[in-house]
């Protein structure tokens, strides 16, 4: 597994790499000198389960911004940079955590140096990024056009001039958009470098689309054992990328904790609103501190089998349903009460 053989990481009070959890981040998409706005964000995320967050820092007010956002939050903060390398110190001198920068857009290796001291004074972690949209015109050329080659190439490059300044507390995340060219630069990069991996698929799209792309190749990637971090990218609130990242996590067996909801696909039997039903329940046990497993299903015909494997679960009728734990069924309940009978059993579970 190649997130066992990876450096460790420090980032804030948390530690990536080396075997560690794979943790999960999000972005800001406030105004990141607007502080009350911002560190309101972040909160939400955290309660939602975000472990690392990042804010783009665009000028100096937004990197003075950092030490008051971050005397507000609990999670590691990292400072997102790009072109102006004066942001990138300015954003360490105050408080970040980790910046991301992409040391092709920041200027003059005397830029990209100054970036380096300044992280080296305060052992504060680089990531050093890498995008597919940006990528140098002659690594177009030389691959004949956008390739997994030539962004792993890209990456390397950039490692090693921060290399080549005499520091290695680094993190590489390389993106894009094409799903299997993102997938088979991961698979190129664990191959080459033993550099934390912060894992994503940039630009996926809405909350739809971009799930479907992040789940799938997310989930290829984190199979075989790359990423140390990951981000659902999504266009839409935040808090859906932390709701998504936390079901990759847990359907590959990379998290436990929390209530897994299953439920089955509506049919002709259905005589009950199995659609409101199951999110009312996916949206009810978001914050119960159980590991176990809730089935929703649409009718008592097929009920008790189908949630045999589930720790608890509720099956509609006509106009009642079943409350059924470990397969068995424990007793009829009017449909109404269904959600109601479903709460109590949770908030009283003894495994």
């Amino acid at each position: 597994m190649y997130r066992d053989k990876t450096r460790t990481v420090q980032i804030g009070d948390r530690v990536i790499g080396g075997g560690n959890p794979v943790l999960i981040q999000s972005m800001t998409n406030t105004a990141t000198e607007d502080v009350e706005a911002t560190v309101a964000q972040i909160l939400r995320l955290e309660q939602a389960g975000c472990e690392i967050i990042r804010c783009t820092v665009p000028n100096m007010e937004a990197a003075r911004a950092l030490a008051k956002i971050k005397e507000q939050i609990h999670i590691p903060l990292v400072a997102d940079i790009h072109f102006d390398y004066k942001m990138a110190i300015a954003a360490i001198e105050n408080g970040a955590d980790k910046i991301r920068i992409n040391p092709g857009n920041i200027g003059s290796r005397e830029n990209v140096a100054a970036v380096v001291a300044a992280a080296k004074e305060r052992n504060i972690p680089i990531r050093v990024g890498v995008n597919s949209g940006s990528l140098e015109r002659e690594l177009v050329e030389k691959y004949h056009g956008v390739t997994a080659q030539g962004i792993v190439e890209s990456a390397l490059d950039k490692v090693g001039i921060i290399e080549e300044l005499g520091y290695d507390n680094l993190v590489i995340s390389i993106k894009s958009s094409d799903v299997m060219m993102c997938v088979e630069a991961h698979e190129l990069l664990a191959k080459q470098t033993n550099y934390p991996l912060h894992v994503g698929i940039t630009e996926s799209g809405t909350v739809a689309s971009g799930n479907i792309k992040s789940a799938v190749g997310l989930g290829i990637i984190l199979h075989q054992g790359i990423g140390d971090t990951i981000r659902v990218s999504l266009t839409g609130d935040p808090v859906e990328e932390i709701k998504s990242a936390r079901l990759i996590l847990r359907t590959l067996g990379l998290r436990k904790g929390g209530i897994e909801v299953v439920s089955c696909p509506t049919c002709g039997r259905t005589k009950i609103d199995l659609i409101g039903l199951a999110t009312q329940v996916e949206e009810m046990v978001a914050d119960i501190p159980l590991d176990i497993k809730v089935a929703v299903m649409g009718c008592a015909v097929n009920g008790p089998g189908e949630a045999k494997e589930a720790d608890i679960g509720i099956a509609g009728g006509i106009g009642e349903g079943l409350l059924i734990k470990k397969g068995e069924i424990v007793k009829k309940v009017p449909e109404a009460g269904l959600l109601d009978t479903l709460r109590e059993e949770l908030l009283h579970w003894q495994a």
